[in-house]
C-alpha cells in the first residue's frame, strides 16, 4: 500500500506550502512509503484528489486544498486531521498501515476493536507507546513536572502580584489624593484673592 499525499507545487500560500512541507517532511522521516501528486502541474491529479475527498471533508467552498492524504484510494484525511493523528500518536492508524515491527503496538488497525467504554483499542496502545517512548526519553516525564512547577510558580506569583498591585494601588490612591489636595488649596486661595 502506498500513501498518497496531493500537494501543489507552486502554491502561492506559504500557509499551504509550510503544511506540505510538514506532512511529506514526517513522512519521509518516519520513513513512511508515500508518493506525492502534483495538483498544480496535472489536472488529472487534481481531479481525482477533488473527486475522492468525501462530501462531508470538503470546506463550505467544495474545493478541497492540499495537502490531502489517501492509501490507495481510500481518504486519510487533510492536513488537520494528520496532525491531530500525529499528536495522538495514532498516526498509523490514520494512514491506515501496520506498526512498523519493533513498536510496542501490537494489533493493526484492521483488528483493533472497540472498548466497552468506547475507547478503540489500537489508538489506546498507540497512545500508551507515545508516553513509553517519551518515558524512555525522559523528555516527557520532565516537561510535565516543569509543567507542574511552573503552573505553581504562576499561581504563587499572581497572589503576590495582586496583594504587591493591591498594595501599590492604595499607595496610588494616597498620592493621588495627596496631589488633589494642594490643588484644592490653591483653588481656595486664587478665590480668596479675588
Amino acid at each position: 500500500m502506498v500513501i498518497k499525499v496531493f500537494v501543489a507545487t507552486s502554491s502561492g500560500s506559504i500557509a499551504i506550502r509550510k503544511k506540505q512541507q510538514e506532512v511529506v517532511g514526517f513522512l519521509e522521516a518516519n520513513k513512511i512509503d508515500f508518493k506525492e501528486f502534483d495538483i498544480a502541474g496535472d489536472e488529472d491529479n487534481r481531479k481525482w484528489m477533488r473527486e475522492n475527498v468525501p462530501g462531508e471533508k470538503k470546506p463550505q467552498n467544495g474545493i478541497p486544498l492540499p495537502p490531502q492524504i489517501f492509501n490507495e484510494e481510500q481518504y486519510c484525511g487533510d492536513f488537520d486531521s494528520f496532525f491531530s493523528a500525529k499528536e495522538e500518536n495514532i498516526i498509523y492508524s490514520f494512514l491506515g498501515l501496520a506498526p512498523p515491527p519493533g513498536s510496542k503496538v501490537t494489533k493493526s488497525p484492521e483488528e483493533a476493536s472497540s472498548l466497552p467504554d468506547g475507547d478503540v483499542a489500537g489508538e489506546a496502545q498507540s497512545t500508551t507507546e507515545g508516553t513509553e517512548k517519551a518515558e524512555e526519553s525522559g523528555e516527557q516525564k520532565e516537561g510535565d513536572e516543569d509543567a507542574g512547577d511552573l503552573a505553581e510558580s504562576q499561581e504563587k506569583n499572581s497572589k503576590g502580584v495582586t496583594a504587591e498591585g493591591a498594595e501599590g494601588e492604595a499607595e496610588g490612591e494616597e498620592a493621588e489624593e495627596g496631589e488633589e489636595e494642594p490643588e484644592e488649596e490653591g483653588e481656595e486661595d486664587e478665590e480668596e484673592e479675588s
